[in-house]
C-alpha cells in the first residue's frame, strides 16, 4: 500500500472513530447531566468536523501537479490544520460558556458512575487513536494528520480532566468543582488550539526545515559534490509532506554540461536518501559566480 493511500485511509478512519467517541460522550452527558461531560461532548463534535476536513485536505494535497498548480497541492493540509486549530479554540469557548453557566447554578449529577465509565471508554479509544495519528503524521510528514492527532490528544486530556473533576465532586459533594475543572480543561484546550494554528501558519509561510535536517542536507551536498568548486544560497522549505531544497552549485566554467549534470545527479541521489521524497533544484553556475560565504567542495 502506498504512503498516500495509507494516510488517506487513516484520515477516513478518524471520521468513523470521532463519530463513535461522540456517541459515547453524548450518552455519558445525557445520563449524568454533568456540564463537564457536556463540554467534553461538544469538543467531540469539533473532532468529527476536523477529521472530515483533514480527510478532504489530504486527498487534495496528494493530487499530482497540474496546469493551474504546477508546484502541486501540498499546502492544502496547512489550511485544514489552521481550520482545525480555530475549531479547537471555539471548543474551548463553548466549554467556558457552559462551565460559567453551571458555576452560577450548579445541579445534582445523575448516575455519575455509569457516565464516568462510558467517558473512560471513549478516552481510551481516543488515546490509542491519537498515538497512531501523531506517529503516522510525523513519519509521513502530514500536517493535517498530525494536527488531527494532536486535536484528538487534547480531547483525551479533556476527558481525563473531566473524570478527575467528577471523582472530586463525588468525594466532596462540591458541585461547583464540576465547572471549575471544566474551565481548567478549557484553558488547556485553548493553548493547544493556538499551537496548532501557529504551527500551520509557519508552514504556510514556507518555514525552513529544522536544524537536524538542514545539517543532513549540507553533509549530503558536501560529501557528494566532488568536481564542483562550491555551493551557496542553500534554501529549504516545507509544503505539506514534501521538503523543498534549492541551492547554487559553482563549477569550472570550462566544464561540460554532461559532467556538471552527472555531479547534480549524484548530489540529488544523496539528498533523496537524506531527505526522502524531497523536491530538489540545483542552479549550476560558472566559477566567476563564486561567493565569499560559499561552502567549498573538497577535491
Amino acid at each position: 500500500m502506498s504512503a498516500n493511500h495509507r494516510i488517506a485511509r487513516l484520515a477516513g478512519w478518524s471520521i468513523v472513530i470521532a463519530g463513535l467517541v461522540l456517541v459515547l460522550k453524548a450518552a455519558a452527558w445525557w445520563i449524568t447531566g454533568s456540564v463537564a461531560l457536556y463540554s467534553d461532548a461538544l469538543e467531540s463534535v469539533i473532532n468529527v468536523v476536523t477529521a472530515s476536513l483533514a480527510w478532504i485536505a489530504i486527498r487534495i494535497s496528494h493530487r499530482p501537479a497540474d496546469k493551474g498548480h504546477p508546484f502541486g497541492h501540498y499546502k492544502a493540509e496547512y489550511f485544514s490544520a489552521v481550520v482545525a486549530g480555530v475549531l479547537i479554540v471555539i471548543a474551548a469557548m463553548l466549554i467556558f460558556t457552559e462551565a460559567a453557566s453551571a458555576l452560577i447554578t450548579p445541579h445534582t449529577l445523575h448516575t455519575p458512575l455509569a457516565g464516568m465509565a462510558i467517558n473512560a471508554v471513549a478516552a481510551v479509544i481516543n488515546g490509542l487513536w491519537a498515538w497512531r495519528l501523531i506517529s503516522e503524521g510525523r513519519r509521513e510528514r502530514s500536517p493535517a494528520l498530525s494536527a488531527d492527532g494532536r486535536h484528538v490528544l487534547v480531547d483525551v486530556v479533556t476527558s481525563g480532566g473531566v473524570l478527575i473533576g467528577l471523582v472530586l465532586v463525588l468525594a466532596t459533594g462540591w458541585l461547583f468543582l464540576d465547572s471549575l475543572i471544566a474551565i481548567a480543561v478549557g484553558i488547556n484546550v485553548l493553548i493547544e488550539g493556538w499551537k496548532v494554528i501557529m504551527s500551520s501558519v509557519n508552514g504556510l509561510m514556507d518555514s525552513a526545515l529544522d536544524d537536524a535536517e538542514t545539517e543532513r542536507i549540507r553533509h549530503a551536498i558536501l560529501e557528494n559534490a566532488s568536481g564542483a568548486i562550491e555551493v551557496h544560497d542553500i534554501k529549504t522549505r516545507m509544503a505539506g509532506h514534501v521538503s523543498f531544497i534549492e541551492f547554487h552549485m559553482v563549477v569550472d566554467g570550462t566544464m561540460s554540461v554532461a559532467t556538471s549534470h552527472a555531479i547534480c545527479n549524484r548530489v540529488e541521489d544523496a539528498l533523496g536518501q537524506a531527505i526522502p521524497g524531497a523536491s530538489i533544484t540545483i542552479h549550476v553556475e560558472p566559477d566567476e559566480e563564486s561567493k565569499r560565504d560559499g561552502l567549498p567542495i573538497g577535491k
